[in-house]
């Protein structure tokens, strides 16, 4: 099997960032401190079961039970009441944060049907990295046989890059695999 992705960050990561970067001291390298996972449940409003089922998902996915996200204000185009559930999100740090972004690198992504790699110019200009999935059957502990619907999902890696040249190198040294344009 593969070398877990703290392994490869502390080995390998860091010694070809000092080295590309030209770093004065290990703590200037770029390093990931969170992953946040993100469902948008806009069907909750018709369907309460939906709320069940994302947080059953999620809690599969990461481990981790969710934080319920709840409307802010009332919007009556869309049929919404403030303090409304609109969405669930678990942020994850630590082990929990490696071992997910694990599964995402080397499991999940190349499940996805017709994968091409991921667009590299996801990047928000802090370099924090956000990408989205189409669905939550690409990770292996989903039973397809146990969802209610297809749903899609957002995922946040948040690191202390100071450039997204630096955070999509960080990213890419450990793995991610974004497509080349």
């Amino acid at each position: 099997m593969f070398k877990s992705t703290q392994l490869t960050y502390k080995e390998d990561v860091i010694p070809a960032l000092v080295k590309e970067f030209g770093y004065d001291n290990v703590m200037q390298v770029p390093k990931v401190t969170k992953v946040v996972i993100n469902v948008g449940l806009g069907e909750a409003l018709d369907n309460a079961k939906a709320i069940d089922f994302a947080v059953r998902d999620i809690e599969q996915i990461t481990g981790q039970k969710p934080v319920l996200n709840k409307a802010k204000k009332s919007i009556a185009g869309f049929k919404l009441r403030e303090g409304r559930i609109i969405g669930v999100k678990v942020t994850l740090r630590g082990l929990k944060m490696w071992t997910f972004l694990q599964r995402l690198i080397h499991l999940a992504l190349p499940r996805t049907r017709d994968f091409q790699g991921i667009s590299p110019n996801s990047f928000d200009g802090r370099g924090n990295y956000t990408l989205g999935l189409p669905e939550q059957l690409i990770f292996p502990e989903i039973d397809y046989d146990k969802i209610d619907k297809l749903r899609g999902l957002s995922v946040t890696i948040t690191t202390t890059a100071q450039t997204d040249e630096e955070g999509r190198r960080l990213l890419s040294l450990l793995g991610m695999p974004f497509r080349h344009d």
